[in-house]
């Protein structure tokens, strides 16, 4: 795809500051001559990543074509359309995508953004639409509602939890239910009926609660994720810890931070190879190298799995009677992260890995990570902006 003029960048951040996930597509002059355009990588992440469609999974052929409804926008009118999602018996059978109608709405080289919404793709030019006019105006437009209609859904399930947020710090400080660095969340997410498990799910109707002390300064939690043990060298946490894990008092352990921009004190250090798409953890003694492999889009596909809506929710501690209790104070709330960001925030050091891995008096060996971080103040840098609310309203 070409690159973007410097319109069509703050068209792309305009949607991105409303909360809209999308991606883009470039018809070429052939392509709206023979009616096809090549569904490329970013787009089938886009429409598997969202339910949508995997091509992966797709047979070659006319038989196995795939339609869904479309529509395309101009300033004051929805033109019904139907995207076809296919891969031709030729050659591999490279996925493609057309728009019925495309051609009457684009011209060649037009960026295109295509947003999935309620099983349905919605096709906005980037190039000749001027977006930021239709959202800000005051007369009703396809464009602004479109908009509207995707906030308002995503918005209902966070105003039922920040209006529970706020009843609950407003009761004033609460006891932790453990002496542990986990207390904050814990404590909060029991205060609000959830079950703690070990579920990958986001914890509240889709939204996922990260808790800190809001003091601390310590980096935010992610998600957790384990190596691809296939195409690994060590083919299991035990095989990690017998490496490079050493004696605290009576625990055998391997707790520890890895980076991109330097060697910790084990000799371990990340790096990225993006064209094979994943994430290397390699150790500076070169008897052992490279030793387990992340897959870049299944790290990408965890992000978006457990951070779609997040609320990262800060506690001041208070101490009485060597108890500790959590004063819930204030809310950041992010929406879909930006995932090419992702990668380069990992380059940067800016996010980091911990391994907590440890065995046990019986002998087994118990994984509590790998744990994928990032550093404070720095939501920023991966999520479009975010919203801040004050839990202590009166």
């Amino acid at each position: 795809m070409r690159k973007l003029t410097q319109s069509e960048e703050a068209k792309l951040k305009t949607l991105t500051e409303n909360s809209i996930s999308l991606t883009l597509i470039e018809p070429t002059e052939t392509g709206l001559k023979k009616s096809i355009m090549d569904a490329t990588g970013t787009i089938r992440n886009y429409l598997k990543n969202n339910n949508l469609h995997d091509y992966d999974l797709q047979s070659q052929g006319p038989d196995h074509k795939v339609i869904i409804k479309a529509f395309i926008y101009e300033s004051d009118k929805i033109h019904k359309s139907n995207a076809s999602l296919y891969r031709p018996k030729t050659k591999k059978g490279d996925p493609r995508i057309w728009f019925s109608g495309l051609s009457k709405y684009s011209d060649p080289n037009d960026i295109l953004s295509i947003i999935t919404f309620e099983n349905q793709l919605h096709v906005i030019n980037l190039t000749k639409l001027p977006v930021s006019h239709l959202l800000e105006s005051s007369i009703s437009n396809p464009l602004g509602e479109l908009v509207k209609e995707i906030n308002a859904i995503e918005s209902e399930t966070s105003s039922e939890l920040l209006q529970k947020l706020i009843e609950l710090a407003q009761k004033g400080p609460i006891l932790s239910i453990v002496n542990a660095d986990t207390s904050v969340g814990r404590t909060l997410e029991t205060a609000l009926g959830i079950d703690i498990n070990s579920s990958k799910l986001p914890d509240y109707k889709g939204i996922e609660l990260k808790s800190f002390r809001a003091k601390k300064g310590n980096r935010k939690n992610l998600f957790a994720q384990v190596p691809d043990w296939n195409l690994s060298k060590f083919k299991s946490s035990a095989e990690i810890l017998d490496a490079f894990g050493y004696w605290r008092e009576e625990d055998f352990k391997l707790y520890c931070t890895v980076s991109s921009i330097v060697s910790n004190s084990q000799g371990l250090s990340l790096k990225l190879d993006m064209d094979i798409n994943q994430l290397i953890e390699y150790s500076n003694d070169k008897r052992i190298g490279e030793f387990v492999v992340w897959s870049l889009e299944k790290l990408h596909q965890r992000l978006l799995e457990k951070h779609k809506e997040t609320f990262w929710v800060a506690a001041d501690v208070i101490h009485v009677d060597g108890k500790e209790y959590f004063q819930y104070k204030q809310v950041e709330h992010t929406r879909k992260p930006l995932v090419s960001q992702f990668d380069i925030l990992l380059e940067q050091g800016i996010i980091t890995l911990d391994h907590l891995i440890k065995r046990n008096a019986k002998g087994k060996v118990v994984e509590k990570g790998p744990l994928f971080k990032i550093k404070p103040n720095s939501l920023d840098l991966l999520f479009p902006p975010s919203k801040i609310h004050n839990l202590m309203i009166i």
